[in-house]
């Protein structure tokens, strides 16, 4: 968990956040213990930016990743993931411990399906 953490911590480094100033990191842990990190990069036209927790995994998934076991995400004041993010969690990753971190090092550890329960998924589209 701690290096999944210092990961994350590092990728908030890289936040493309001119708009918001809210920085954001990510690292997903795959099954294969690998961790990719991701951080959040905003647009102008806000609807276009990308959550650091969606680029984490995306990322991973372009690398060849298709299995998680855990995800950490550190902003400077432990906010927690948004709506489309906790769906897309719960769509590729399904229910992973997650690790919430504040800047000052507080961890709020929960999972997918505290952050999303009675979630929407594939299974209810057939």
């Amino acid at each position: 968990m701690e290096k999944l953490i210092n990961v994350a911590r590092l990728a908030q480094k890289n936040s493309y956040s001119p708009y918001s100033k809210y920085r954001v990191g990510a690292a997903v842990l795959t099954d294969d213990d690998t961790i990719v990190s991701g951080c959040n990069v905003e647009s102008s036209s806000y609807g276009l930016t990308c959550c650091a927790e969606r680029v984490a995994i995306y990322s991973a998934i372009a690398q060849g990743h298709n299995k998680f076991k855990a995800l950490a995400i550190i902003t400077k004041n432990g906010g927690t993931p948004c709506g489309a993010c906790r769906q897309v969690i719960w769509d590729l990753c399904g229910d992973i411990p997650i690790y919430i971190v504040d800047e000052k090092g507080k961890i709020d550890e929960t999972t997918t399906k505290e952050l999303l329960p009675k979630a929407f998924d594939g299974s209810l589209l057939k």
